[in-house]
């Protein structure tokens, strides 16, 4: 092992070469990036996009919806008066269920 401590000296060339390599690197590694983030948005935007519902959907008079759940033929609404409101996928009211709780 040497004791010379001393700095070798370095060839500017060099230094301006990896400086270049270093800037390459990281343009394409940002261009990937930025590949990868849009092929993720333009392809799973469109495998979801969400059940086919009608665009509006009439509840009876002083009702609030409180949460919702599909099935392939039908749809159904909880209300916060304890009710089950199930329509087709016209937005037509198929059928009404009072929900009792158990005492």
């Amino acid at each position: 092992m040497s004791d010379n401590l001393d700095p070798q000296p370095v060839d500017p060339g060099l230094v301006k070469y990896l400086r270049l390599l270093v800037t390459v690197l990281t343009v394409t590694m940002i261009a990937g990036f930025l590949v990868i983030v849009v092929l993720f948005v333009t392809k799973f935007s469109d495998a979801f996009g969400g059940p086919d519902l009608p665009g509006e959907v009439v509840l009876p008079e002083g009702t609030e919806a409180q949460a919702f759940t599909r099935a392939a033929d039908w749809f159904a609404i909880v209300t916060t008066d304890n009710r089950i409101l199930i329509y087709d996928l016209d937005g037509q009211l198929m059928q009404e269920i009072a929900v009792t709780s158990a005492q």
